[in-house]
C-alpha cells in the first residue's frame, strides 16, 4: 500500500523540492556543539544525561522528552538507579592526587558506588583499570548493573604511583531517578516515516559519544529547512544506548512497526577515515540499501554484516521487533584504536569528517523526498530520447557518454518493483546520479 501511495504523487510534489536552492548546513557548528558537550558527564541516566538532553533542545525546541522511572519494566530489563557524581581521586599519603575526575571525567569507573576510604596500594591496585597495550591512554570501563567502585588511567600513571596509603575518593550517588529520552518528530504527508537513533549515554568521548547526537541535530535541521513540508515523516531519538533503546520500543514498538520505512542507528560518524555500513540482521532492508547505494563511489567503505553488530540495530533488528534499521559510522565503532578511550577526541572528530557523515545521509533523505522510491517506465521499449533533447542524435563509435549510460540504465530498471536505492547499486552508480536522472525523467513524463 506504502508503495503505491509513493507511486500516485503528483509530478510536481514529487520534484519541487529541487527547485529550491538547498540552504547550507554549517558544519562548523556541529564541531562547535560537540565541544560544547564534550565535558558533561553522561552515564545511562544522571544529571549529565538531562544536561545533554538540555543542550539539545536549545537547537531544537520542539525535541521532546519521555522519562522511565527506576524500577519500571521494560521488557525483560529494568530501569536501574540513576547516577551522579561530583569528585573522585585517589590521593598518595604524600599530598599527591592520582586519577582526578575533575581533569577527566573517564577516570572513575562509570557508575561506580560511591567510597572514602584508606587503603595500602597492594588494595588499591585491583580497582584501578588501565589499557596496558595502549598504556598512555584512559580506557572507558562501566558496570551499570552490578554495584561496585573503580578508578580508570593510563598504564603510565598507574606505573607512576608510589608505595603506600592512599585515601579513594568517589563522590557519587545511586539513587532512585529517571531515565530520560529525547525525540524530534516532523510530521511529513505520510505517516511513513525515515526513523534515526543515536545515543547519549558516554562521558567525553568526541567520535564514539557526541558525533552521533550532532550529525542528528544537523539532519533534523537540514529537513527543516529544505524540505520544510516533507512526504515523509521524520523521527529523531536520542536515547541510553541499550537500554534507552529498549525502553523507547517497549512504549513506541506497534507505531514504529506500522510506519517505518527505513531507519539508521548514527554512531562514530566524526572522523574523516573510512566509511562503515553496519547490516541490519538479514541485510536486505530498504534501510540496507539506502545506505549501500549513498557510499557507492566513497573512499575505504566497509560493509559490516550483523555479526559485528554493537550498537543499538541490536535491539532494533531483533526477532519480533525486525524494524528495517542499519547501523551508520566513519569508522566502526570498536574498529578504530582511540575507542572507548580518552584519545577519542578532536584529532579524530573533525569538521570534514562529520561533513562527510552528513553528505551520505543528506543524499538519503533528499532521495527518499524525491517522491520516486520505486520508479516506474511509462515507455514501453526504450523511449525515443532524442526527440527530448535527453540523447544525442548522431551517434559514433567510441562516443561514449557516462551519464548518458546512467540514464539508459535507470531507465531499463525502473519497472516499478526495484528501488532507486536499488537500481544504484545494481548499476553502481553515486547515489546522487540516480536521483538527478529520475528528476530528469520524470519532468519529460517517462518516469512515475
Amino acid at each position: 500500500m506504502a508503495r503505491l501511495i509513493l507511486q500516485c504523487r503528483s509530478r510536481y510534489d514529487a520534484c519541487k523540492f529541487y527547485h529550491r536552492k538547498n540552504q547550507p548546513i554549517k558544519m562548523h557548528k556541529m564541531l562547535q556543539w560537540a565541544k560544547d558537550l564534550y565535558p558533561i558527564c553522561r552515564s545511562i541516566m544522571g544529571q549529565g544525561t538531562r544536561d545533554t538532553l538540555a543542550y539539545l533542545k536549545n537547537i531544537h525546541p520542539d525535541l521532546k522528552t519521555l522519562v522511565f522511572k527506576t524500577g519500571e519494566k521494560v521488557f525483560d530489563w529494568e530501569i536501574p538507579k540513576e547516577w551522579n557524581i561530583k569528585d573522585a581521586y585517589l590521593e598518595h599519603e604524600s599530598g599527591r592526587k592520582f586519577a582526578e575526575f575533575k581533569k577527566h571525567n573517564l577516570h572513575v569507573l562509570n557508575y561506580s558506588v560511591p567510597i572514602d576510604q584508606i587503603m595500602d596500594l597492594s588494595e588499591l591496585i585491583p580497582h584501578i583499570s588501565t589499557q596496558p597495550d595502549q598504556p598512555d591512554w584512559i580506557p572507558y570501563v562501566t558496570s551499570y548493573y552490578k554495584e561496585r567502585w573503580g578508578f580508570c588511567m593510563s598504564e603510565h600513571e598507574k606505573n607512576q604511583m608510589p608505595p603506600g596509603k592512599y585515601k579513594a575518593y568517589i563522590d557519587s550517588s545511586l539513587t532512585p531517578g529517571e531515565l530520560h529520552i529525547g525525540e524530534i518528530y516532523l510530521p511529513g504527508k505520510t505517516q511513513q516515516e525515515i526513523f534515526f537513533s543515536t545515543y547519549i549515554c558516554h562521558p567525553s568521548m568526541a567520535n564514539n559519544e557526541l558525533s552521533g547526537p550532532v550529525l542528528t541535530a544537523a539532519l533534523v535541521n537540514y529537513i527543516k529547512q529544505n524540505h520544510p513540508s516533507p512526504y515523509y515523516s521524520y523521527r529523531a531519538v536520542f536515547l541510553p544506548e541499550t537500554i534507552g533503546s529498549i525502553a523507547y520500543l517497549s512504549r513506541n514498538i506497534k507505531t514504529l512497526k506500522e510506519n517505518m520505512t527505513a531507519g539508521f542507528v548514527l554512531s562514530c560518524v566524526g572522523d574523516n577515515r573510512a566509511y562503515s555500513h553496519v547490516e541490519s540482521r538479514l541485510g536486505n532492508t530498504l534501510a540496507d540499501q539506502a545506505l549501500s547505494a549513498a557510499l557507492i563511489g566513497k573512499d575505504n567503505t566497509h560493509v559490516y554484516d550483523f555479526l559485528t553488530r554493537g550498537s543499538d540495530e541490536r535491539q532494533y533488528c531483533s526477532p519480533g521487533v525486525d524494524l528495517p534499521v542499519c547501523g551508520f559510522c566513519r569508522s566502526k565503532y570498536a574498529e578504530y584504536p582511540e575507542y572507548h578511550t580518552s584519545a577519542d577526541n578532536f584529532d579524530v572528530v573533525t569538521e570534514e569528517g562529520l561533513a562527510g557523515a552528513f553528505t551520505v545521509m543528506k543524499d538519503i533523505i533528499d532521495a527518499f523526498e524525491l517522491g520516486c522510491l520505486y520508479p516506474q517506465n511509462q515507455i514501453l521499449c526504450e523511449p525515443q530520447l532524442g526527440k527530448r533533447n535527453l540523447y544525442p542524435t548522431l551517434s559514433q563509435k567510441g562516443n561514449s557518454n557516462k551519464t548518458l549510460q546512467i540514464r539508459m540504465d535507470v531507465l531499463a530498471y525502473a519497472d516499478g518493483e526495484h528501488s532507486l536505492f536499488d537500481i544504484a547499486r545494481r548499476i553502481k552508480s553515486p547515489l546522487t546520479d540516480i536521483t538527478r536522472e529520475i528528476k530528469i525523467l520524470r519532468e519529460h513524463g517517462l518516469l512515475i
